[in-house]
């Protein structure tokens, strides 16, 4: 199973795109630190529930799946590897961090079920 939870601090603010299907695609960038340095990790969010009360600056938790996606861009095909969120939360409200990791890790156990 593909799960994701990634924390660290946005380094702009989200960005919403209309899609011609009418859906609303939010892309955050979500930088974090490791020990071998800091990393900028590209989010995209498809039609949230509301749009993300989350600013530059703000320490966020990412809740979804990586997937990496193909496109055509001046005439040559690219792809992009991703994280495509579920969930994203403002990392101080801790009872919402806790509820959408909580999700992830059931989604985890009921996978575990079925390839039982």
């Amino acid at each position: 199973m593909n799960i994701v939870v990634l924390r660290g601090a946005l380094s702009s603010d989200p960005v919403d795109r209309p899609l011609a299907s009418g859906s609303t695609i939010w892309n955050l960038e979500v930088s974090t630190r490791t020990p071998d340095g800091t990393f900028s990790v590209p989010v995209a969010w498809l039609d949230p529930p509301h749009p993300p009360r989350v600013a530059a600056g703000d320490d966020v938790v990412v809740v979804g799946q990586v997937r990496r996606r193909f496109f055509r861009a001046g005439g040559i095909t690219q792809s992009r590897t991703e994280v495509v969120a579920t969930a994203v939360v403002p990392a101080k409200r801790t009872a919402e961090v806790r509820k959408a990791i909580a999700r992830a890790r059931n989604a985890l156990a009921d996978d575990a079920v079925v390839a039982a």
